[in-house]
C-alpha cells in the first residue's frame, strides 16, 4: 500500500513539473508577443514619419519651380544683360532646395530601412513564440498524462484498501438485518 501511495505522489509531482515547465513557456511566449507588439508600434510609426517627410517634397518643388520662373523671367528680359546678384542668389536658393529634396529622401529611406529592421525583428521573434507555444502544449500534455496515470492510480489502490476493509472487518455484535 506504501509503494502504491508513493507512486501516486511521484506521479503528481512529475505532474507539477511540467505544469511548471508549460507555465513558463507560456509566460515567455507572452513577453515576447508584448515585445513583438511593441516593435509593430515602432515600425509603423517609423513609416509614418517617413511618409511625412516625403510629403514635405511635393512643396520644396514648388518653390523650385517658382524660383526658376524666377530667374526666367529675371534673365529673358534683356538678353546680353549681367546677371545680377538677384539672379545669383535664386540659383543659390534652387540648389539648396534640391538638397533639402535628397536629404528628405535620405532621410526617408533612413526610416523606412529602421522600420525594415524591427519588422524583420517582429518575425524572429515570432518564431521563438511559436517554439514556446509547442513547448507549453506539450508539456501540458505531459502533465495531464501523468495526472491520469496518477487518478488511475489512486482509483485501483481506494479500490484495493476497501476490498482489503471489508475482508478484514470483524464481524459486528449485532446480526444483520432480516428482510420483511
Amino acid at each position: 500500500m506504501g509503494q502504491q501511495y508513493a507512486d501516486i505522489t511521484k506521479l503528481r509531482e512529475m505532474a507539477a513539473r511540467h505544469d511548471r515547465a508549460a507555465a513558463r513557456a507560456q509566460q515567455r511566449a507572452s513577453r515576447l508577443n508584448t515585445r513583438i507588439e511593441k516593435l509593430r508600434h515602432q515600425a509603423t510609426v517609423l513609416r509614418e514619419k517617413s511618409q511625412k517627410v516625403l510629403a514635405q517634397i511635393p512643396e520644396i518643388e514648388q518653390q523650385i519651380k517658382q524660383h526658376s520662373r524666377d530667374i526666367d523671367a529675371a534673365t529673358g528680359k534683356s538678353p546680353g544683360t549681367p546677371v545680377s546678384s538677384d539672379v545669383t542668389s535664386l540659383h543659390y536658393r534652387v540648389r539648396k532646395l534640391q538638397q533639402k529634396i535628397v536629404d528628405r529622401q535620405q532621410k526617408s529611406r533612413s526610416l523606412e530601412l529602421r522600420a525594415a529592421t524591427k519588422t524583420q525583428k517582429t518575425a524572429e521573434l515570432k518564431v521563438k513564440v511559436d517554439r514556446y507555444t509547442e513547448t507549453a502544449r506539450l508539456q501540458e500534455q505531459e502533465a495531464a498524462q501523468f495526472r491520469q496515470r496518477a487518478d488511475r492510480l489512486q482509483l485501483v489502490s481506494e479500490q484495493d484498501v476497501a476490498a482489503h476493509l471489508e475482508s478484514t472487518a470483524p464481524p459486528s455484535s449485532e446480526p444483520p438485518p432480516h428482510p420483511p
